[in-house]
């Protein structure tokens, strides 16, 4: 057992995670002596404290049981019993960006069925989703709708198969991980960004720049959707008129690329923003060099989340029923627990295109 003390984890929480773990494997069986208080602290090198603190959580949550001068073994106790109407929530970030409306779309369905929820921020980092899920799971969760951190795809099967080992219904949100047989709710992001491309060919625009994350699938079905809406209209893609960030949104990087194609001495006519954070800060950026939007480029975002600028330009979008993918998660975690469900769910809901004023029709010689 090693025990990572440059962990954001509680020290206590990973002996506990730890313990647990050997006794859900059979490691240590019920009703068999587990390593004493004083064995754990040799081989951690941890104080003791720490380590009652575990052996304490644990008792209280059923796995152990102590016995006066004997030691404290494993019990009897049956582990698969779930709380079946509280549904856990992990999310990125429950103060920006979709989040919000994600899980209240989950949280209003939810009470239409008395549900209650749990909402866990991982701030898209695969040690506190690790760290929530573990929690969800000594709460007796009854099921989970889980948005993928930005970790690679075998970090975020991780979580997903420590619900799937104790039979807790899990649900992917917006973000999916490929060639995995699971439950999800999601939309057309290819298509959605396809018609956002062709809108600007339609306007008359020819020299298009990009800019998203490679990380997320949703933002890498956007990129193909432009590609292909390019192609189909015999424009070459251009890479020099592309950036892209194969790591989390990054609200420094995007305003060094904002500043970078505004400046561009190749010549662009539009920008496609991977989703409407970044379209909002690219406009910042315009405006501090002087550069007007739309009157000098055209901006598209994708979202259509509320402005995070004051006085902000009234952003041509795609608009996704996030709202309603929290509710259809939901739907389906419910289908799972009454046992009406026995095939795998995948429900992509569709966009629509909302146009507002920050295109315009412009011809490029």
């Amino acid at each position: 057992m090693i025990v990572d003390r440059n962990s954001p984890v509680p020290q206590y929480f990973q002996i506990q995670t730890w313990l647990r773990e050997q006794i859900e494997q059979g490691v240590f069986r019920p009703e068999e002596k587990v390593p004493t208080e004083e064995e754990l602290v040799k081989i951690t090198g941890l104080a003791r404290a720490t380590i009652r603190q575990a052996f304490a959580n644990l008792t209280n949550m059923g796995y152990l049981v102590r016995k006066r001068r004997l030691g404290t073994f494993v019990t009897l106790h049956s582990h698969s019993s779930q709380t079946k109407n509280i549904v856990g929530v992990i999310v990125p970030d429950i103060r920006s960006g979709y989040t919000p409306e994600l899980a209240r779309g989950v949280e209003d369905e939810a009470a239409k069925n008395k549900f209650s929820t749990i909402l866990c921020n991982t701030d898209d980092l695969f040690v506190k989703a690790d760290f929530h899920a573990d929690r969800l799971l000594e709460n007796s969760i009854g099921c989970v709708v889980f948005v993928p951190t930005a970790a690679p795809d075998e970090k975020n099967r991780i979580i997903i198969e420590k619900f799937r080992k104790r039979d807790v219904p899990i649900v992917l949100a917006d973000r999916l991980i490929p060639n995995l047989d699971i439950d999800y709710v999601t939309t057309d992001n290819f298509e959605g960004a396809y018609g956002l491309t062709k809108y600007l060919i339609e306007k008359g625009h020819t020299r298009i720049g990009i800019t998203l994350s490679t990380l997320f699938n949703t933002e890498r079905l956007r990129l193909e959707g432009y590609q292909k809406a390019l192609a189909d209209s015999n424009i070459p893609y251009d890479p020099t008129i592309v950036a892209l960030n194969d790591g989390p949104f990054n609200e420094k990087y995007y305003l060094q690329v904002a500043r970078t194609l505004l400046a561009s001495e190749k010549k662009i006519s539009a920008i496609f923003a991977g989703h409407d954070r970044i379209a909002y800060l690219i406009y910042s950026v315009a405006k501090k060099m002087g550069i007007s939007i739309p009157n000098d480029i055209s901006l598209i975002g994708y979202d259509d989340l509320h402005p995070t600028i004051p006085n902000s330009v009234s952003l041509t979008t795609m608009h996704q029923p996030i709202y309603e993918m929290g509710q259809e998660s939901l739907k389906i975690l419910i289908s799972r627990i009454k046992g009406e469900t026995t095939t795998t769910q995948q429900i992509v809901l569709k966009s629509h295109f909302v146009e507002r004023t920050s295109v315009i029709s412009r011809k490029i010689t």
